[in-house]
Order: structure tokens, then C-alpha cells, then sequence
């Protein structure tokens, strides 16, 4: 199985390559070498297992992740799907809005599912020709938590333009947990830019 390394993150390196003839993404998260080694190895262990629950979670409630592949003890491997990142592909303003329009009810359907993001901007948005993926659940949760989904709201709210978000949002809030949210981003906002900020980068 041929790898091709396409980028790296601060967690793990991302390569493209074919599972039994399919075209594959594979995550492989990387030792660490200020950890302990036994405690280096059950971390990126515990995180590859958890990013693939859900991701198969997700799936099964109907938001568009890549399909898990395959899984071992540090990688998951995901199919490979067309497309780039919202943020760096080049569309139009109405084809940025769809986009966006879509990005919101993905998350809707995700937080509905009991799971946040954690990473939730432009960067992990991939735009295909007719479709909108949610990507990169490395500081994905299975919580219910109403902060949480508040701060996946705020990270995108944060990445995009006011008018942007109005479109966003409008898509997102159609679910229960959608408005509970964003009376929490309501809230966070009024405590100051910097307790919002705080929380943010915790």
C-alpha cells in the first residue's frame, strides 16, 4: 500500500493512498517525544479509536463525513473525496453562500447526533462540486453540552463574514440543540471578547 504524505498537522500526518481499490485518506497520528512512551501510545491509541466512533456516528445520522475505511492502532483510514476546503476554494458569492448554507445544517445534524467538532471553521469544510463534507474530528466529543456546541458556532462565526454568517446560522438554528446553542453564543459573547477568546484557545 503506497503512501503519499499531503500535509501535517501538529497531531498526526496526513497521506493519500488506495484501500482495495478505493482512494483512501490515511490520518496516522504521531509519537510524541516530550510523553512518556506507554502514555504517548494509549493517547494516540484512545484518539484514534474515539475520532473513528465519530465519524461512524455522524455518518448514521445522516451528516456527510468521509466513510471509515479502516482503522488501526494509530490511523484511520477514510475515503478520499473530491473537492477542497471552503477556505481555500475558489467560488463564487451565491456558491459560497449554498456552501455555507450547508456547512450550517452538517453541524445542525452533528450536534443533533450528540457530537461536536471542536474545529469547526472553513479549514475543515471541503466543497465539491455538489457537496459539502465535514472533515478532521481529531478534537471531536460525544457530548451534549450546550457550551461546547456554542463554541463549534463561534469558531465558524469567527472565520467568515457577518453576512456569511446570517446564512449560516439560519440553516443551523433549524434543530432544537441548534437554538439552544446559539442563545449560548449569545451568552459567551456578552461576557467580553476576552472571555469568549479564553475559551476558545483553552
Amino acid at each position: 500500500m503506497a503512501l503519499k504524505k499531503i500535509a501535517e498537522g501538529a497531531e498526526a500526518i496526513i497521506y493519500a493512498t488506495d484501500v482495495l481499490g478505493i482512494p483512501a485518506v490515511v490520518k496516522e497520528r504521531m509519537s510524541k517525544s516530550y510523553r512518556q512512551q506507554t502514555l504517548d501510545e494509549k493517547i494516540r491509541s484512545e484518539r484514534t479509536r474515539s475520532e473513528a466512533r465519530i465519524l461512524s456516528r455522524a455518518s448514521n445520522s445522516g451528516a456527510a463525513v468521509p466513510r471509515v475505511l479502516m482503522v488501526s492502532k494509530y490511523a484511520i483510514y477514510t475515503e478520499r473525496l473530491p473537492g477542497d476546503t471552503l477556505n481555500r476554494k475558489r467560488l463564487s458569492e451565491s456558491e459560497r453562500m449554498r456552501a455555507l448554507k450547508r456547512a450550517g445544517s452538517q453541524l445542525a445534524l452533528i450536534h443533533n447526533a450528540g457530537i461536536t467538532h471542536g474545529d469547526y471553521t472553513t479549514a475543515n469544510i471541503l466543497v465539491g462540486d455538489s457537496k459539502v463534507w465535514v472533515i478532521d474530528f481529531g478534537l471531536g466529543e460525544m457530548t451534549s453540552s450546550v457550551e461546547s456546541r456554542a463554541l463549534d458556532v463561534l469558531l465558524m462565526k469567527r472565520s467568515i463574514s457577518k453576512e456569511e454568517y446570517k446564512v449560516f446560522e439560519e440553516a443551523y438554528s433549524a434543530g432544537v440543540a441548534g437554538r439552544e446553542a446559539l442563545k449560548r453564543v449569545a451568552e459567551i459573547e456578552k461576557r467580553g471578547r476576552y472571555q469568549a477568546r479564553t475559551l476558545l484557545t483553552a
